[in-house]
């Protein structure tokens, strides 16, 4: 099994970055396509950014070209770099990893493709 904990949300302003992380244990995560998901109260949950083992990385459209994401296997940590945050980002942010292998790059997007989840860290994006 595969234990996720994320860190570095809080409180930030309409247009300022943040990064956020995601150490995990119990397994190595090189083996592991890795993920940051998104749900605010009363929304589904919504991919942010996914990667494979293989380096192909999946933004979601309102996400592309702000949101960098970052794995290190050596230190067995994931990353997102958030920049021009807006108030409707105002979520709780989840990271996940799976072992499952996806034929289609888009099921990767999916919250069922993913059987490992972090408890979440809050992002609040507000002046």
């Amino acid at each position: 099994q595969v234990q996720l904990v994320e860190s570095g949300g809080g409180l930030v302003q309409p247009g300022d970055s943040l990064r956020l992380s995601c150490a995990a244990s119990g397994r190595e995560i090189r083996n592991y396509a890795m993920g940051w998901f998104r749900q605010a109260a009363g929304k589904e949950r919504e991919v942010v950014v996914v990667q494979t083992t293989g380096g192909t990385t999946y933004y979601s459209d309102s996400t592309k070209g702000r949101f960098t994401f970052s794995r290190d296997n050596a230190k067995n940590t994931v990353n997102v770099y958030m920049a021009s945050l807006k108030p409707e980002e105002t979520d709780v942010y989840y990271c996940a990893s799976t072992l499952r292998y996806c034929s289609d790059m888009i099921d990767y997007a999916r919250m069922w493709a993913y059987d490992y989840w972090g408890q979440g860290t809050q992002v609040t994006v507000s002046s």
